[in-house]
Order: C-alpha cells, then structure tokens, then sequence
C-alpha cells in the first residue's frame, strides 16, 4: 500500500451520496476536413483502448477496508479495465447543447466505483453541429483542477498534421512537456534550486538534508505565518481572513445528490481590452463577471443578502510541469454583490483580491499550502447533520480559474473547440463557477444542486451582462481620444 497525503484523504472522507467528491470536465473537438463525428469516435475509442502501460494515477483506488484504511493509503492495481472506464454514447435527437449539458449533469451526480480506479472516460457523439465531445471525471483526491487539465494537455498537439495522439493515461506522455498556458494572474514562481556541484552519495545527502532542514524550517515558520495572517487581517479592511464568516445566502443550503451543468465561452480579446482599459488583470475581469452575474441573479431569485458574498478562490502552488495530486492554497475575496455599482464593485474585489495574494506571497510554500487546508477544511465537516444549517458560512462559493493552452490545439487534426471545467458543489456550497481557457477563448463552466439553484442557465446571460456592464464602464473611464 501506499501511503495517501492528508490533502487527498479529506477528498475521500468528506464524500457522501449527496456530495460526490470527482472534478470533470467536458471539450469539444471539430473533426479534421473529410472527417465525420463517428469517424472521430472511432479513432478516439481506439487510442484509448490500445494496449498501453497505464500510468500510476490511474492505477489507483483507496485500500480496503474503505472505511479505515482507504482513507489512509491507496492500493495500486496492476491491471484496468478500459472497457469499464471508456464509454461511448450517442446523444438523444436533436443532439442540441441541451442535451448534451443534460448527459452531463446526470453523470456528474453519480459516485465513482471505490473498488476500481476512480475515473471515466465518456466519448459523446450525435452534436446536431458534427463536434464531438469528450467528458471525463477523475476524483479529487487523485487531481486538483490544474494536474486534471495538465493530463488532457499532454494528449494533444499544436501541430494539426500530427496523428500520434493516444489517452491521457498512457504513461510516455509523463515526459512530455506542458504547453505553454494562457494569461492568468498568477503568483510569482519560486526561485530554481541551486545545482548541487557533488556527485554519488555525498551530493544526494547534501541534498536530502537541505530539503529536510527547509521542510523542518517552514514548519517551523508556521505560528509566525498565523500571526502574520492574523496581523494583515487586523491592519488591512480589504484582507479576508480564514475564519471570517460570510452572510448566509440561497446557496449556505444542504444540497441532494442531483446536479444541473451550464457553460459557455467568451473571448479573450474581449476581457483583456477592459482589463487594459481599467488597469486590472483578466482574472479580475472574471471575477468581477461573477460577482455581477451572482448578484442579478438572486435579485432575480429575492434572495440577496445585504452583505457581500465571499467566495474562495484556489491558488495553485505548483512550481512544474508536475500532473498528479493535490498542491492548491486558497484566498478568500469579497465580490461586493450587495454593491449596485459595477465600478465600485469592481475596485473592491479588486483590492480585496490583492490583499489576500500579497498574504500569500509573504509565505513559504508549506505555509501556504497550510492556509489553504485551514481555508478549505470545513468542506469536511459539511455532511455532518446539523452543520450546514447551524454554523455560520466560512465563504458562499468557490470561484477557480484554471490557465489552459494559448495555442490552437489538436487531437489527431481534430480542433480543441471548447474545455468547460466541471467541479464540485457541496452542502452548504449549492454552487461553482469554474473558468478555464483554450486558444483565444476562456470557457466559463457552472455547476449547481438541482433543487438548491433553480433555472442554472440564466448565469450565463447575467456572466454576459457582466462583461457589458464593465465594457460600459471601461468606456466611460477611458482617456479622450
């Protein structure tokens, strides 16, 4: 057995019936010239059933007993079976996006097979518009957001006259390089380790020791990183700390197992222009999208609180090219929703956004990572009966954005046309909004609790209505002429 890191157990205990605990995500490919939707599920299934070693993340299932162990360690199967795992579907006529976002509400809302390797693979054909669609799903404790879109990277191409591409689990792709991603406001990297000059044993002591004296350093740091969460909290009005309690809203609710899926795509060249024009960042711009569409929508619904909703928003701290696990931080940001005014709105999101990730830059990696468990710990506790209802919300929803891919890419000649993440709602978090981007478009995926979160799709006109509002106010901001 192999031992499981506590980032990925709480995955595992915290899943129950009505909160299942996988990420997905769909995308959508334009077959190559001459080439039909079948032929393209044809070549897509037979890539992925090939004969092939499969890599380790996708060997892995909890070790027996669930209930003790399993959340404890991982069991590695030598053997998978692709036929369970790949699934090919065709869609109910007319094969619109509705039924196609319908499919994958209902296999969201299912549980993964304990006692298999935690991932599917759904081929889906019969788009009225001759794309084809690939859904997948992976549970969270074997990926975060940013690994899972990492493995579907490394199966495509920038090249559309490539025709080598093979499944996401074939284990020569774990020396591929990453495409380059899209802009995102990200945290600064870490400084390269310095080259090590000794060779053999005395140069890989030299090196084990280092690590084990930074480890033991930032462990260390860890009650200072609290009084300097703790001092920033006090001194900065902008800064929202771990522990701050948000207004209770529509979504604080105990939620059942069933999900309803929206998304759509908008593009960059529209963002940046009024993040250039408002002197913010593309994930401002996002955020701000958010912020707007969640208000217009519980005024729609007569449901908004006076206060603002908090929304956490996941930092990646990974420092590679690395695509397994869990390595995710997490910032709280106040989205002003009770704020009628887009401007205003936006400038404090804004700061408060900047607050946190200057806290977060203040900290060594495992310190950060620490914040981040604190940050997202309650999602623990969330199917416990009773403690939804009766303690106060930490934060209202999670609000990711993934970088993805800058170029046009390809699987087999085949066009990447839309990825579209698809995450996790629990109780007491009804609903997600997570954003990724591919080309020249960023792809805003909505997941919500059926019942909890009524008539999901109307989001997306309010996302657009966002962008309207801040393309007005870039407008009347901008210099003369």
């Amino acid at each position: 057995m192999q031992y499981m890191p506590v980032t990925s157990s709480m995955f595992l205990i915290a899943e129950t019936r009505e909160q299942p605990m996988h990420v997905g995500g769909l995308q959508l490919f334009v077959p190559r010239d001459g080439q039909s939707a079948d032929e393209l599920a044809d070549e897509v299934m037979a890539a992925f059933n090939q004969k092939m070693t499969i890599s380790e993340i996708f060997r892995k299932r909890p070790a027996q007993p669930f209930s003790l162990v399993g959340s404890l360690a991982w069991s590695i199967d030598d053997d998978v079976d692709l036929h369970y795992h790949v699934r090919r579907i065709a869609l109910p006529k007319p094969g619109r996006i509705r039924e196609l976002f319908h499919y994958v509400s209902l296999n969201h809302s299912t549980l993964l097979d304990r006692s298999r390797p935690m991932w599917e693979a759904h081929v889906i054909e019969g788009l009225a518009d001759g794309r084809l669609a690939l859904y997948t799903k992976v549970h969270h404790s074997l990926v975060d957001g940013v690994s899972a879109l990492r493995l579907l990277e490394r199966t495509l191409s920038t090249d559309p006259d490539a025709r080598d591409a093979t499944a996401p689990w074939d284990i020569r792709l774990r020396a591929k390089a990453t495409p380059a991603t899209a802009e995102i406001d990200a945290l600064p990297p870490a400084p390269p380790a310095e080259a090590d000059s000794d060779d053999g044993i005395l140069g890989g002591l030299r090196r084990n020791i280092g690590a084990v004296a930074d480890v033991a350093g930032q462990v260390a740091g860890l009650v200072p990183a609290v009084g300097h969460v703790a001092w920033k909290a006090m001194s900065d009005d902008h800064f929202v700390a771990p522990g701050y309690f948000a207004p209770r809203s529509m979504f604080d609710v105990p939620i059942g197992s069933a999900r309803r899926f929206a998304a759509d795509q908008w593009s960059i060249a529209r963002l940046r222009a009024v993040a250039d024009a408002l002197d913010v960042t593309i994930n401002d711009v996002v955020l701000a999208m958010c912020s707007s569409a969640l208000r217009a929508y519980m005024v729609d619904n007569g449901s908004l609180p006076t206060d603002p909703l908090i929304a956490m928003v996941p930092v990646s701290m990974r420092l590679g090219n690395e695509a397994d696990g869990n390595a995710v931080s997490a910032v709280m940001a106040n989205l002003a929703t009770n704020d009628a005014d887009p401007a205003s709105r936006l400038s404090t999101l804004v700061e408060s956004m900047r607050a946190s990730k200057n806290v977060i830059r203040g900290l060594r990696p495992l310190q950060a990572l620490a914040l981040g468990a604190a940050t997202i710990a309650p999602l623990a506790f969330m199917s416990i009966p009773g403690f939804v209802s009766f303690t106060p919300p930490q934060f209202n929803l999670i609000i990711s954005n993934i970088p993805g891919p800058k170029q046009d890419m390809y699987w087999n000649g085949a066009k990447l046309d839309g990825v579209y993440p698809v995450s996790i709602t629990t109780s007491g978090n009804a609903i997600n909004i997570t954003i990724t981007s591919a080309g020249d478009h960023i792809g805003f995926g909505v997941l919500g609790a059926r019942a909890q979160v009524p008539s999901l799709q109307r989001l997306l006109d309010h996302l657009e209505e966002g962008l309207v509002e801040l393309e007005g106010v870039a407008k009347l901001t901008a210099p003369p002429g």
